[in-house]
């Protein structure tokens, strides 16, 4: 069953009198539980394409169908609601609020839940710090913790809507290597746990931890491969000799896909 179905999608901005193409006829397919990386350089689409299935901005024409529901027609309440019930966002980023204890962070995206699904916010965040290995950090704030730390709470404040889809752009590019390894470690974690990922990245080796890679260019997809041997981030060779993340055998090992 897929997820996220985009067919023909077109993004296309007005500045003055120009018009600038972001996205020209995108078509893609992210199956439940799928871990995918989007590559391309700067100017490619990758942000814009990451918006749009966030549901921070919308298409111009095509369709944008999320859990079997055509969202790319809805707008303002409607989108917001789908943000806070479906999807958990990480950024490069950790936009955490610097003087608030971490539990109160993770919290957050509850107070804008208007469903109530969740009826003990803060349990819930505590649940979702300890799930990311903070159990013991609920009332540090920020300055009090590093960087790898500080994007595991932003990692916990993106589950603690019980979202089947995390977003994430460029989660590791604050990040020294063996700290990036322990990042995307907990996302693979999650990914077993059957959480779709999409996520953002401009390093190969980091984008070979996942299962499928996606390359953009000019607003589109130009290349779409299947990572046949991925290997666990908790075990790469970094860990123990400080060598370059991806440098297990295989790691960047891809075959072509076809959506």
């Amino acid at each position: 069953m897929e997820t996220i179905v985009l067919r023909n999608v077109t993004k296309t901005y007005k500045t003055g009198e120009n018009r600038v193409s972001a996205l020209a006829g995108v078509d893609l397919k992210v199956g439940k539980g799928e871990f995918l990386a989007v590559m391309g350089a700067s100017g490619s689409g990758k942000s814009t394409l990451l918006n749009i299935l966030g549901c921070l901005d919308t298409v111009t024409s095509g369709e944008y169908a999320l859990d079997g529901h055509r969202v790319s027609d809805l707008a303002g309440s409607e989108l917001a609601d789908i943000r806070n019930r479906k999807i958990g966002f990480v950024f490069q980023g950790f936009y955490l609020l610097p003087r608030t204890a971490a539990i109160e962070n993770v919290e957050l995206p509850l107070l804008y839940d208007r469903s109530h699904r969740i009826t003990d916010p803060r349990k819930e965040a505590a649940a979702a710090l300890e799930r990311v290995g903070l159990g013991d950090r609920l009332h540090h704030v920020p300055s009090q913790l590093s960087g790898g730390q500080q994007q595991r709470v932003a990692i916990a404040r993106a589950l603690v809507t019980r979202p089947a889809i995390i977003l994430a752009d460029e989660p590791t590019g604050n990040l020294d290597s063996r700290t990036s390894l322990e990042i995307i470690g907990l996302f693979q974690n999650l990914h077993r746990e059957g959480i779709t990922i999409v996520m953002v990245t401009h390093e190969p080796d980091i984008a070979s931890f996942t299962e499928r890679i996606i390359e953009m260019r000019d607003g589109m997809v130009i290349g779409d491969h299947r990572v046949f041997d991925s290997g666990d981030a908790a075990r790469d060779p970094v860990n123990d000799s400080g060598s370059a993340p991806g440098s297990f055998p295989g790691a960047a090992q891809t075959e072509g896909h076809t959506p």
